[in-house]
C-alpha cells in the first residue's frame, strides 16, 4: 500500500487593517464628494436691474434660500426669470467660490395708460402699475388695436433721456396722417409726430438747445418748423 501524502494548507490571515482603511478611504472620499455636491451658493451678484429688487429676482428665480452651486443649472434660472414680464434677458456666469452672477435687462416700460394706470412695456403687455412706476409718459387717449400696436413699437426706438422729457401723449389724427401724435413736454413745449418718422424725436435735446429758452411747437411730423407761443 502507498503511503499517503499529507498537503499542509497554509491559512491566510485576514488583515482587518487594510481592510478599515480602505473603508475609511471611500468613506471619507464619498463624504467629500458629498459635501461639494452639496455646497451652497456663497454670494449672488444681481445687475442690471432698476424696477424689480434683488431679493424679487432670486425669489423669481428660487434661489433666495442659496441653494447647492452644482445642482442650480442656469437654464432654469432664465427659464423662471424670462417668465416675468418685467425681464426680457437674463445672463448667468458663475465664478470661483460659488459666486454667482445674474445680469437682467428689463424690459423698457413705454408709458402708462390713463385710463387704467396699467403701464405698457416694449412687447405690448398691459401690466399692472405694481411698483407704481411714474417716470414715463402718459398715454391719454385710447387707441385701436392696429395703431397701440405701432404705437408701442415705434416708441420703444426713443432714447431714455428724452422719453423723461414726456409728460403725455395724446393721439391727433389728420385726414392725411393717422399716426400723427401730439407729445406735451415737461419742459412746457408741444411736439407733433408721426410714428413713422419718430426717430426724428432722438434729436430733442439738441433741438431744444437751439430755442434759447423759447416755449412753443415743435413740428417734427412734417420738416422741424418751430412756432413760438404768444
Amino acid at each position: 500500500m502507498s503511503k499517503k501524502i499529507k498537503i499542509k494548507v497554509k491559512k491566510r490571515k485576514v488583515n482587518f487593517k487594510k481592510i478599515l482603511l480602505f473603508i475609511l478611504a471611500i468613506y471619507i472620499i464619498f463624504f467629500l464628494v458629498y459635501e461639494i455636491i452639496n455646497l451652497k451658493i456663497k454670494n449672488i451678484y444681481i445687475i442690471g436691474n432698476n424696477i424689480l429688487s434683488d431679493y424679487e429676482i432670486m425669489k423669481i428665480a428660487n434661489i433666495d434660500d442659496y441653494p447647492p452651486f452644482i445642482k442650480t443649472f442656469d437654464g432654469k434660472i432664465k427659464k423662471k426669470l424670462l417668465a416675468n414680464d418685467y425681464i426680457e434677458n437674463v445672463k448667468i456666469e458663475r465664478k470661483f467660490f460659488n459666486k454667482l452672477y445674474i445680469t437682467i435687462e428689463e424690459n423698457n416700460i413705454i408709458a402708462i395708460l390713463k385710463s387704467n394706470n396699467k403701464i405698457i412695456n416694449d412687447e405690448g403687455h398691459c401690466l399692472d402699475n405694481i411698483y407704481e412706476i411714474t417716470d414715463v409718459p402718459v398715454l391719454i387717449s385710447n387707441l385701436d388695436e392696429d395703431i397701440f400696436n405701432k404705437f408701442y413699437v415705434a416708441f420703444d426706438k426713443v432714447n431714455k433721456d428724452v422719453s423723461l422729457k414726456i409728460s403725455e401723449i395724446e393721439y391727433k389724427p389728420t385726414n392725411l396722417d393717422n399716426l400723427r401724435f401730439l407729445l406735451y413736454m415737461n419742459d412746457g413745449n408741444y411736439v407733433y409726430i408721426t410714428l413713422d418718422k419718430i426717430e426724428k424725436l432722438n434729436k430733442y435735446n439738441e433741438i431744444y438747445a437751439e430755442l434759447d429758452g423759447k416755449k412753443g411747437i415743435l413740428n417734427l411730423d412734417s420738416g422741424n418748423s418751430f412756432e413760438i407761443k404768444e
